[in-house]
């Protein structure tokens, strides 16, 4: 019914459209001409419009594209032929509003009216601009159009209010990782995302293209940074093997812009944007690590049957990293919910896993799939096996001469603490601030480390001494090689070369305001999200600064872009809830570092979409924890108390007086020895209505991610680089 009905209104509304128009004679305004191609040619943007008649038996236009002869394309690309066009649709006189339409994506090219006499289109391009249109049309029949992709987003949303509702049956179903039904509908999606990582990194190795971007006078565009560092590695080099201006190496100060620019102005060229250039070379100052483990393998396996090898594309690279991320941040998840909520339902824990992939900032790294975007997927995916690492290495399960024992506490798994650290520590090759989640191995492991520090037993100090090694060996066989590729190409092991980035600012004097590092944060968090009548519904932002800073254009900030989120604050109030996990303080550890992480980026970075995902994925982590408490999943944890019963093995309230809700728990507890199953009771009024509330929240959430991306004006907007996507998911709102 929505989509024969509801979506097609258009055309059940213009079946009776008269379809007269005189399109072929459109009235032209002084301000555009008719080239002998049937082109129309802007000569005064003021004048530039057609104007026809309209009877009023439809709401909309159509514009008809023009064919367009292959010679009619410029070489220099001044006179090229515009496809994409700026229009405005004026009604009796009456002023429409802006809009884009691409001539090769026909959806785009119905335009609403009102006009019940005359209509007239602007043509809002600038003087001697070229526009692929023959003639627009008045009281147009809109085609019926049935789309897959919209029913496929339907049906999407309906199974989500399904599986999330207060009474859906998940909810009644205890998240169980050994259950074979349970993994394979864990891993089903899990493949999905594989097959389509798998399906775009084909499509995109089979349509590799260089990506450096030249225009005269301007600096060049280089996206490939990762692949010139795999070459370079590849031939026992540090730096770069691009050419250097003999104008640019003999200036006094390259760095500062107002050189750059004459040297520009001069003609100089190449001056690569956001390279590093340092003592006559150019360097990347990106995390190596990517280049080692994705482009250098993939230009020495392509060598087999294309000499000198091939550069692998960024976006396959980012495409891989992301799905990689999905996978382990997924495990993570899991992993951490039967830790804080060993009864946790179904329900519960895929909303958790949904809060994370929207709150970690992976879906604009999956949109901007260039070079900015690898060090933050890298670390994502490295981050999540590190802690999924850690989180494990306490399993009650882990058993042998790899265990490590001491005093009371839990025993610990040495391979589970080596495979942690070497992945943590491995981002010091992409992200380095991604590292800092290093510390929170002390309030993970904080019980081992106080019986470590009681014991004094020789056998004690042996096994502390053999944990030490298991953390630091690892750790150190990241840090030192890219310690030393430092060293040799800036002299230091602490200096990755962003302070020679040659960008906006001369970074080697560029000194962050103090002004700014309160508004930025505040942006980062709670910039307000901007609604508009038509679609995507959403528009930029703006974030005005005191002081000059970098900033990239935002449609909200993370608590307005995924609202769950706010969670996270409460964390600090519900240590008695869940200190049975024993993850409490690891989680105050992830909110404590995500507020220094945006603080840190506001201060060096400014204001960055892409550094959201510093530290939105540890806020997500923290709210975890919240939404479980919120949603009563952490109540049926304390159900089992060993050593501790009542009558008939059930707990009485007075042998648990440190228990939160001890009262409802044995309630609880009473019942499963009455042979009643609490999780198929009906919810309460309260819980029912707590379900709900994030029911719509989640909704909300992933209606705001998906409309982003469709937003004019952001970095790598959809209406530049997916036009057909764009154009055709905006016809599905035409009626409004």
């Amino acid at each position: 019914m929505m989509e024969c009905v509801a979506f097609n209104l258009p055309f059940w509304t213009t079946i009776a459209a008269s379809t007269d128009s005189d399109g072929v004679y459109n009235a032209m305004g002084p301000g555009v001409a008719r080239t002998a191609d049937g082109l129309f040619k802007v000569t005064d943007p003021t004048g530039a419009y057609l104007e026809l008649a309209a009877d009023g038996s439809s709401s909309y236009a159509r514009i008809d594209p023009a064919p367009v002869p292959s010679e009619s394309h410029s070489a220099n690309g001044r006179n090229a032929v515009l496809f994409a066009a700026r229009v405005r649709l004026d009604s009796d006189g009456r002023a429409g509003r802006s809009q884009s339409v691409d001539l090769s994506v026909p959806q785009s090219l119905y335009l609403r009216t009102d006009a019940k006499a005359s209509i007239r289109l602007w043509l809002q391009e600038p003087a001697g601009s070229l526009i692929a249109i023959r003639a627009v049309r008045a009281n147009a029949r809109v085609p019926f159009q049935f789309d897959w992709l919209r029913v496929a987003v339907m049906a999407a949303i309906v199974l989500l209010i399904a599986a999330w509702r207060p009474g859906s049956a998940l909810w009644r179903i205890t998240l169980n990782p050994h259950s074979v039904r349970q993994r394979l509908a864990f891993a089903l999606p899990l493949l999905a995302v594989t097959a389509i990582a798998a399906v775009g990194v084909v499509a995109r190795l089979r349509a590799a293209a260089p990506l450096s971007f030249h225009l005269p006078g301007e600096y060049t565009y280089d996206f490939d940074q990762y692949g010139h560092v795999a070459d370079a590695l590849l031939h026992g080099r540090t730096w770069l093997d691009l050419p250097v201006p003999r104008q640019l190496a003999a200036a006094a100060n390259p760095y500062d812009t107002t050189t750059r620019e004459q040297l520009l102005a001069q003609g100089v060229s190449p001056i690569y944007w956001d390279y590093v250039f340092y003592q006559g070379h150019w360097f990347s100052y990106f995390g190596v690590l990517p280049a080692v483990l994705l482009f250098m393998p993939y230009r020495a396996i392509s060598s087999l049957w294309v000499p000198g090898g091939a550069m692998l594309p960024t976006s396959a690279a980012v495409l891989m990293l992301v799905a990689g991320f999905i996978i382990a941040g997924s495990l993570l998840i899991v992993r951490l919910v039967r830790r804080l909520a060993p009864h946790a339902s179904i329900a519960a824990t895929s909303m958790a896993l949904l809060l994370v992939l929207i709150g970690s900032n992976v879906a604009y790294l999956g949109l901007r799939m260039n070079f900015y975007s690898v060090p933050f997927a890298a670390s994502l995916l490295l981050s999540a096996l590190g802690l999924w690492f850690w989180i494990g290495a306490s399993d009650a399960k882990h058993h042998g001469r790899f265990v490590w024992h001491i005093g009371d506490a839990p025993a610990i798994s040495l391979p589970h603490l080596a495979a942690g650290s070497l992945c943590i520590a491995a981002n010091i090759g992409c992200r380095p601030t991604f590292a800092l989640i290093a510390l929170l191995g002390f309030p993970l492991f904080r019980q081992q480390l106080t019986a470590a520090w009681h014991y004094a037993r020789p056998g004690a100090k042996t096994g502390t001494l053999r944990a030490t090694c298991t953390v630091l060996v690892p750790a150190l066989l990241m840090v030192v090689p890219i310690g030393a590729y430092n060293a040799v190409r800036f002299g230091s092991p602490f200096i990755f070369g962003d302070a020679y980035q040659l960008t906006v600012a001369d970074m080697t004097h560029y000194a962050p305001s103090a002004a700014n590092i309160l508004s930025i944060a505040g942006y980062y968090l709670l910039l307000p999200l901007r609604a508009t009548g038509s679609f995507p519904f959403l528009a930029l932002s703006p974030t005005p600064l005191a002081q000059w800073a970098y900033t990239e254009p935002l449609v909200g900030g993370l608590f307005m872009l995924c609202p769950v989120l706010l969670l996270a604050w409460a964390l600090p109030f519900l240590r008695r809830r869940l200190r049975a996990s024993g993850l409490w303080s690891t989680l105050i550890g992830c909110l404590s570092l995500a507020v220094v992480l945006m603080l840190v980026d506001a201060a060096r970075g400014g204001l960055g979409w892409r550094y959201m995902t510093d530290f939105g994925w540890l806020f997500a982590l923290a709210a975890i924890a919240v939404m479980l408490v919120v949603l009563r999943e952490t109540d049926a944890a304390v159900l089992v108390f060993p050593g501790i019963s009542g009558a008939s093995g059930i707990p009485s309230v007075s042998s648990i007086p440190d228990v939160p809700n001890a009262h409802e728990t044995v309630t609880l507890a009473n019942r499963n020895a009455a042979n009643c199953q609490p999780r198929r009771c009906r919810p309460c009024s309260a819980l029912w209505f707590i379900r709900l509330a994030l029911l719509a929240l989640m909704l909300a959430s992933i209606a705001i991610t998906l409309l982003s991306f469709f937003v004019p004006g952001r970095d790598d907007a959809l209406i530049h680089t997916y036009p057909t996507l764009y154009y055709s998911v905006r016809s599905w709102f035409m009626a409004l």
